[in-house]
């Protein structure tokens, strides 16, 4: 009774624990609602401490239709009547006060002459049949029932003419109680489920206790096993009269429901229906309440904020909407369009001297080789899909192979033709021969060799992470091999690397035969942003990787440019005295001086 429930079941037939166990309680019991069955016919009490504490109480009473002949039989009984029903004679005695003979206990004396049962008031005796006759209404048809059907099978195993009489063991009859199927006078189907209980419909009445001894059992709903589950039970709440301290319809619960989102965590040490709402954990949900455990999101959903629905992921790439994306995409154009002007430059001026010295015939692979690098950077830009990720790596291995092996041939070119002038034929075959242009077919080959062994083993793919991000399925390209990946990259190094030594070997060289100042500036910006790739592109993930490929790319081609090409740009355009056979001619002479004076 000390407990945090409001409602309290009872299912006893001890009647005598009402008047001991429960009057040193009567004040708690009266903040309770009692649920119990018609068995506790406590509103024939005489006990008022008991009628105030079970006001209010929900009885299950079982149904059943009106049994003829039963008022009328209580209506008419009385000890003259059933003189040998001594219960009757005692009850009679005590409520219309007779008096008992000394001769004979059963004789009473001074009765009322109208004295009948139906004049009672109903607290002190009820008309109507009770559960307990009801139960031995049915309970005398079902003995009855079984009896016949065991005898008829009895007479149906004996012979017709033998003349024996017809016996039968008592235990006998618990077979045929146990399948026992019948409907009583009143209409009632009687009969066992298959686990041996009873199905009853019941009614479901509200005792009432008002002041001046006002006391009623009133109908306020019902139960049937037989209709569907969800229309089972049928309450009148507005007909119910709640318990003392209650003014609406109580609630009686330990812990509140967890609503859509929590699941309920079991208190240590209480009973079942006392727990705590606990949020689901990451990327799990409850959409319903009171749920005992949350469910997973699949993979490619991820949970609300709410944890009570499941969204599907969003894909996420470098796009070309996505401002990153955008800005990318537009330098890769502007410089592959500003390439292409320097070489429509080259193309236009291609007699002029400056273009003739500089081996206008590798200006123009370089130039054609850059335009394709700043347009390979488009290609890790978009959704990813198996060929575009099998495009990133091979076209960008190949043609920046293909624009570096171009720079170390023009540094080999300038190397050689200055070289030329001393004595000597072997070096002036080389360069009449166009060795040095062979060193771009044969460094690119490499290069398709080694990108071809990395797609026969372990090629590229479109790789997704579904964790790193919350509400996204990240998209990226997974170059597969690692290991083939920097040796492609490894192979650029290098040839990067020998380019650099060689400018850097010829720097000193006349400049009118060579440009190898601009080409050792141009390989130590390729090889400064190459080598600040490394750390920066291991130190990130996903987009941001991407994006620094990317820029790598740009910002390693557009040094190519630059440093090639402008300085020549800038003479062809704007200083073309300096371009003049004449200014040429000056320009070598003044050179040749220099060099001898350091010769010597």
């Amino acid at each position: 009774l000390k407990s945090s429930a409001n409602v309290v079941i009872l299912f006893c037939v001890t009647e005598s624990l009402i008047g001991t166990s429960f009057h040193s309680w009567g004040e708690l019991m009266m903040w309770k609602v009692w649920v119990t069955t018609s068995q506790w016919d406590f509103a024939s009490s005489e006990k008022p401490f008991l009628l105030n504490s079970f006001h209010g109480t929900l009885i299950f009473s079982n149904h059943h239709a009106e049994i003829s002949g039963f008022k009328n039989f209580l209506r008419t009984a009385n000890p003259s009547k059933y003189p040998e029903d001594s219960y009757l004679s005692k009850f009679w005695s005590l409520a219309f006060n007779c008096s008992v003979t000394e001769t004979s206990c059963k004789t009473l004396q001074n009765c009322p002459l109208n004295a009948s049962l139906e004049s009672l008031p109903p607290h002190r005796f009820d008309m109507s049949m009770s559960d307990g006759s009801y139960n031995i209404y049915n309970a005398v048809y079902a003995v009855a029932h079984s009896v016949h059907e065991m005898l008829l099978q009895e007479v149906e195993m004996q012979p017709v003419n033998n003349g024996a009489k017809v016996a039968f063991s008592p235990w006998q009859l618990h077979t045929f109680l146990k399948d026992l199927q019948f409907t009583n006078p009143a209409g009632d189907l009687v009969n066992l489920n298959h686990k041996r209980n009873l199905e009853a419909e019941y009614d479901i009445l509200n005792f009432w206790n008002f002041p001046y001894g006002f006391r009623r059992k009133v109908k306020v709903g019902w139960f049937s096993p037989y209709v569907s589950q969800s229309e089972q039970l049928s309450l009148s709440e507005n007909l119910i009269e709640w318990a003392t301290g209650f003014t609406e319809t109580p609630r009686s619960v330990c812990s509140v429901s967890c609503s859509p989102g929590f699941r309920k965590t079991p208190q240590e040490g209480k009973p079942a229906c006392c727990f705590d709402c606990t949020p689901c954990p990451e990327n799990e949900i409850s959409n319903q309440t009171d749920v005992d455990q949350c469910v997973k999101c699949p993979d490619l959903q991820y949970a609300n904020t709410e944890r009570d629905q499941c969204f599907y992921k969003k894909l996420t790439f470098l796009s070309f909407e996505e401002p990153l994306g955008m800005i990318l995409v537009c330098t890769a154009v502007c410089f592959s369009v500003l390439t292409a002007v320097v070489l429509g430059v080259f193309v236009k001026h291609q007699d002029t001297p400056i273009v003739k010295a500089n081996n206008r015939c590798l200006s123009y692979i370089l130039l054609i080789a850059l335009i394709f690098c700043f347009l390979c950077s488009l290609l890790f830009i978009g959704h990813p899909n198996t060929t575009t990720c099998v495009l990133q790596q091979t076209t960008f291995g190949v043609v920046f192979t293909m624009a570096v092996s171009t720079v170390l041939a023009k540094t080999i070119t300038v190397l050689l033709a200055f070289k030329v002038t001393a004595p000597g034929r072997r070096m002036r075959h080389w360069l009449i021969s166009g060795v040095p242009n062979s060193i771009i077919p044969i460094c690119c080959l490499i290069q398709l060799a080694l990108c071809a062994i990395w797609l026969g083993t372990s090629p590229p793919f479109v790789d997704t992470d579904a964790h790193s991000e919350h509400g996204h399925i990240i998209l990226v390209c997974n170059k597969g091999s690692v290991t083939a990946f920097y040796c492609v990259l490894g192979y650029l190094g290098s040839l990067a690397l020998a380019s650099f030594t060689v400018a850097f070997l010829a720097r000193n060289l006349p400049d009118t035969f060579n440009e190898a100042k601009f080409l050792t500036f141009s390989m130590l910006v390729f090889c400064s942003v190459w080598v600040t790739f490394l750390p920066v592109y291991h130190s990130t993930k996903w987009k941001v990787m991407v994006a620094v490929e990317v820029f790598s790319i740009l910002a390693s081609g557009a040094g190519l440019l630059g440093c090639i090409f402008v300085p020549k740009c800038y003479i062809i355009l704007f200083r073309p005295e300096k371009n003049a056979l004449k200014g040429f001619r000056d320009r070598i002479a003044s050179k040749e001086t220099d060099v001898l004076k350091c010769s010597s």
